[in-house]
């Protein structure tokens, strides 16, 4: 229940850096309390001399809308007596030194479509939700020995209408919730929805950090698109970025005139990559705003989870030449993931870290930051050189394909193809395979393919999923036309075959992050640039077999190990004919043969596809009954001669 005044406990906590649900104390609250309905206004402030309310209720003139300062380090309110919902305010902040200008609200609930910057008082409260049952199945499952593949999304290019207008939450509910079903995504993952002045910075320069930008509708709008998100059995991750704000003067940016929600110190501040100011996370109050913002979203928009970005901007200090820690920042991570784990045990924290910082995702207690997972940018890096580098030379780059299973037990990884590598120059992932058209289609099949058997859950950004020729275009909508070309439909198909395939085999995810989940058959094939190794789960002869070749060469009567004498069969093969390949396929089963190969016991004899990857599993003999009406399960021999 919020009352007509701030609470001193409620003040001590926020400045304390501990009122982890500071949005119940600050912005703007209509409010009941002895029978008088009225509207709640409250804001930090520590440097003002005075703070005035102005909006559509008074004409913008502040005079006798004086809020009253109620702590000594800056926190201002005011109550009307008068239900104000709807209506547009800001808040006249006079400096100590006289300067007068107007903010945004830092808390509001919902703001004007930009290029207005006004708040509007809304009341969040109003949502009734159905997404109980996905929230009991959350709870109930481990997501790190889960499928997890997620489709990361720009609202605002995923679709748009034939004027250019954006796609409202509503119309995205009903076009894009179907369509990620369709082809098999378990998660969404969509860039920064806090409000924001410029299209173009995505989201990842905002003003109205608790405002969920009205480019596309109401609050309650976005609440409805990830209610039916979850009734689908689709969870929502979000974008956020508690590292760095935009410097609009409407926003954040010296709130009342002085460093505020900043570092006092310029050469801390200013973020010179991207003209943004960085958070003084060091400051009580920074903390209590940010931690709070997690859980905000988490109780009123019911997030299943955040990629954090930019945590490396945040660990170290900024415009140093060397790489100075900020403990500041590690004591916020620290804070920010016990408490939102506190809250739900089955969120999501994403760390988008490019450093070798250690312990990213081991507890907190064993002295980790408390991710439950982190991108793994140097596996993505890594791939991508190698697959931009001509077939005939990656045998001299064999180790940037080897490099990652060194370390990919070290955190719980996510593997990104993201939105980063798909702008600005970088070209479309289709577009940065070498030679011909068909070669280009053939290379992404088989990049797809290692992603989905390398260890780690895995992340695609849009128009990957049918092989968008150009890079990701902000302003334009996906170049949805090319579903009219053959090869884009059959690359289509080929990522909905894989992604079905992943969510049906365990081995692909159950032991995603114990190195009992994976064994190299053949890692030193440098020569022909073919890998080979099993995934396992936690089953032992629950395994498949992975053939990778990195060339363009085929390969037919060819000896692969495998740990099993049992019959083996192509469960999927990139260069199927279906997925636009030449049909380079293994149609028989292979019989193990009892004779040592790659240091395992028996091997089998496959044709190896050109720039293509082979899945086999072992073949499980089905209808015979135990006495007890059960189905037998057939056991293999593994490493010695079967009975």
């Amino acid at each position: 229940m919020i009352a007509t005044s701030p609470t001193d406990f409620e003040i001590h906590l926020f400045h304390e850096g501990s009122l982890y649900k500071s949005y119940e104390l600050f912005g703007a609250h209509v409010i009941e309390e002895n029978g008088v309905t009225g509207t709640r206004f409250c804001v930090w402030a520590p440097h003002a001399r005075e703070v005035r309310l102005v909006g559509s209720f008074n004409d913008w003139n502040g005079v006798n809308f004086d809020l009253i300062k109620v702590s000594e380090q800056g926190v201002w309110t005011i109550f009307i007596p008068e239900n104000l919902e709807g209506h547009l305010y800001k808040y006249e902040i006079i400096t100590r030194h006289g300067d007068v200008f107007l903010k945004a609200d830092p808390y509001a609930f919902y703001s004007e479509l930009r290029p207005n910057t006004a708040s509007i008082v809304y009341n969040l409260r109003d949502y009734k939700w159905n997404d109980q049952a996905w929230q009991r199945k959350k709870r109930r499952k481990r997501i790190y020995d889960q499928p997890l593949f997620i489709y990361e999304i720009h609202l605002g290019s995923w679709k748009r209408k034939e004027d250019g207008r954006f796609y409202t939450y509503q119309e995205l509910a009903d076009e894009l919730i179907p369509y990620v079903l369709e082809q098999g995504f378990t998660h969404i993952e969509l860039l920064p929805l806090v409000e924001h002045p410029f299209d173009r910075s995505w989201g990842y320069q905002g003003t109205g950090y608790y405002s969920a930008t009205s480019r596309y509708g109401t609050p309650h709008d976005l609440m409805m698109f990830i209610d039916r998100c979850h009734q689908q059995g689709i969870g929502v991750i979000l974008d956020w970025v508690p590292g760095h704000f935009c410097k609009d003067a409407h926003g954040l940016y010296m709130f009342d005139g002085e460093p505020t929600y900043e570092y006092a110190n310029m050469q801390d501040r200013e973020n010179s990559v991207w003209g943004t100011a960085n958070f003084d996370l060091g400051k009580p109050e920074v903390r209590s705003f940010l931690i709070s913002n997690a859980l905000f979203w988490m109780e009123y928009f019911h997030v299943d989870g955040f990629r954090v970005d930019a945590v490396a901007n945040m660990l170290y200090w900024p415009n140093s030449d060397a790489l100075h820690k900020n403990p500041y920042a590690v004591e916020f991570l620290q804070k920010l993931n016990e408490t939102v784990f506190a809250y739900d045990p089955a969120i999501l924290m994403i760390a988008e870290d490019s450093t070798d910082w250690p312990r990213v995702t081991a507890p907190t207690y064993e002295g980790g930051l408390g991710f439950n997972y982190k991108w793994n940018m140097g596996w993505m890096n890594d791939m991508l050189t190698y697959m931009e580098t001509a077939p005939e030379h990656r045998q001299h780059v064999h180790h940037k394909v080897t490099f990652s299973l060194l370390y990919t037990y070290s955190e719980n990884f996510i593997l990104p193809f993201s939105h980063d590598e798909v702008v600005h120059g970088k070209r479309s992932l289709l577009n940065k395979m070498p030679g011909t058209y068909e070669e280009k289609f053939a290379q992404l099949r088989l990049l797809y393919g290692y992603l989905l058997t390398h260890p780690g859950k895995k992340l695609l950004f849009m128009g990957g999923e049918f092989g968008q020729f150009d890079e990701w275009k902000d302003l334009e909508q996906l170049d949805w036309m090319l579903f009219d070309f053959d090869m884009h439909r059959k690359m289509n198909a080929y990522v909905k075959e894989l992604l079905k395939f992943y969510k049906r085999h365990k081995p692909l995810y159950e032991l995603d992050h114990s190195p009992k989940g994976f064994e190299w058959i053949d890692v030193h094939n440098a020569e022909q640039s073919i890998f080979s190794f099993i995934r396992k789960g936690a089953q032992a002869d629950d395994i498949l077999i992975v053939v990778c070749n990195f060339t363009n060469k085929v390969y037919h009567d060819y000896k692969v190990g495998v740990p099993l004498l049992a019959t083996y069969k192509e469960a999927i093969n990139s260069d199927a004919e279906l997925f636009g390949g030449t049909g380079c396929i293994n149609k028989k089963p292979m019989m193990a043969i009892e004779e040592p190969f790659h240091g395992k016991t028996y091997h089998v004899r496959m044709t190896i596809p050109p720039f293509g990857i082979s899945i086999l599993r072992p073949m499980r003999k089905r209808g015979e009954r135990n006495s007890d009406g059960k189905e037998k399960v057939r056991r293999y021999a593994v490493g010695r001669r079967a009975r």
